[in-house]
This record gives structure tokens, C-alpha cells and sequence, in this order.
């Protein structure tokens, strides 16, 4: 079962979040409203698919193994991520307010990630999963939440604080809300962070973490 996060888009949007999958057989992208994400299964097959999804998605991003594609699309770089994962409670000490943010404070939240983390966070990404924020005199300061879901596993994302709130243990106390509620679904968490981004694999390390492995997010430009 562990295996399933060797390939973690595919089965996303072949388990939990299928709804929200456009599927070309071999290759599956979440819809360009939700997520700028990819994956295969055979890589013979899919630079056709990509070429299709570049009509709905300038920029994107296929996961896992080096995909082929043809001439209409670029490939940007090459993105190396640790995946790290989870298993037990984060034992931290709460002393702030975590809000839910889902279904109230949505433009807030994607304001927030699109300004620290561009490219990553769409128009209705917040409907993946839960989110969770912390707020200074009503201003939106440090956020976390679910993207990526499939049976038995469910992704930390947008781990993300105002640059002018770093340093205060924001990042620290919304990760481990988030944990403890994927855990108490009987599922367990695991996070993508760039592997040059040594400050966050730190942080990650700290609270439990460890790394499964390496794995790659390919980013691609419509030609």
C-alpha cells in the first residue's frame, strides 16, 4: 500500500479525488481549476495527453518519472522534492486560535498562498481537503492544509506564513493540526518539500517527519 505514494497524483485521482480527474487512459490530470498536476503509468503514452492538457493549462506539472512529450509543449525544469511521511501525533503545545478556513475566508487563503507560494495553489484547490489558518487582528497571517488524497494517505500542503510573521511557530502549530486530523481518519500524512529548501526539511524533521524518498515534478510551458 505504501507504494501508492511512489505515484501519488495517479492514484489520487483514481481513489479519492477521482472527481476531480481528467483522465486520458494512461495519463490523468486533476482539472486545471484545482491542481496543476499529472501523472502516468505509461510513459510510451504520454505526450499526446500532455499536449492536450497544455490547451487548458499553460503551466503544469507531471509527478513521478521523466515523461515523454513532443515539440508543443517546453519543459521548464526539473523540480526534486523529498516526500516525507508521518505516523504518529505531533506532540506540540497550541497557543493560538486555529480557524477552519473552508467556505469563509477563501479569498483570503488563496491571496495568502499566491503570494508566498505562486503557481501552486488554483482558484478551487481549497476543495481538496480542509484548510487552517491563523490570523493577527484579523488579517490572515499563516496557513496549512489537505491537497492530494487517496485511500490510506492524505498530503500536507501550503505550509505557508506571511513573510512578516516567520519565526513565530505558525508553520509548527498548523502542521500539527492538520496531522491530528489525518490521523484520527486512520490515514497518514506525508508532505513534497524541494529538496534545496533545507530550512523546511529541517522544520519537518523536528516535528516527525522522515523521508520516504526522492520524486520529481516536472514543470512544463505550453510552446
Amino acid at each position: 500500500m505504501i507504494n501508492k505514494l511512489d505515484n501519488p497524483v495517479w492514484y489520487s485521482l483514481s481513489e479519492s479525488h477521482q472527481k476531480f480527474s481528467i483522465d486520458y487512459g494512461d495519463v490523468k490530470f486533476y482539472q486545471p481549476d484545482y491542481c496543476p498536476f499529472g501523472a502516468f503509468i505509461n510513459t510510451n503514452r504520454t505526450a499526446g495527453p500532455i499536449d492536450k492538457y497544455a490547451e487548458l493549462k499553460d503551466i503544469f506539472f507531471v509527478v513521478g518519472e521523466k515523461p515523454s512529450f513532443f515539440d508543443k509543449v517546453i519543459l521548464k525544469n526539473e523540480l526534486v522534492c523529498l516526500q516525507m511521511i508521518i505516523e504518529k501525533n505531533i506532540i506540540l503545545q497550541n497557543n493560538q486560535d486555529i480557524i477552519a478556513l473552508n467556505g469563509k475566508y477563501e479569498k483570503e487563503l488563496f491571496d495568502l498562498v499566491d503570494l508566498v507560494q505562486p503557481g501552486y495553489f488554483n482558484s478551487k484547490t481549497v476543495m481538496l481537503g480542509e484548510y487552517y489558518g491563523i490570523f493577527d487582528n484579523g488579517k490572515l497571517v499563516a496557513v496549512t492544509g489537505e491537497r492530494m488524497k487517496m485511500d490510506g494517505f492524505t498530503e500536507v500542503s501550503a505550509v505557508v506564513t506571511h513573510p512578516d510573521y516567520t519565526g513565530k511557530g505558525f508553520a509548527k502549530q498548523l502542521v500539527a493540526h492538520t496531522v491530528k486530523k489525518i490521523i484520527g481518519e486512520n490515514k497518514i500524512p506525508y508532505l513534497h518539500v524541494a529538496e534545496r529548501n533545507s530550512g523546511a526539511i529541517k522544520l519537518y524533521e523536528t516535528l516527525g517527519f522522515s523521508t520516504r524518498r526522492k520524486i520529481s515534478f516536472w514543470n512544463f510551458i505550453k510552446a
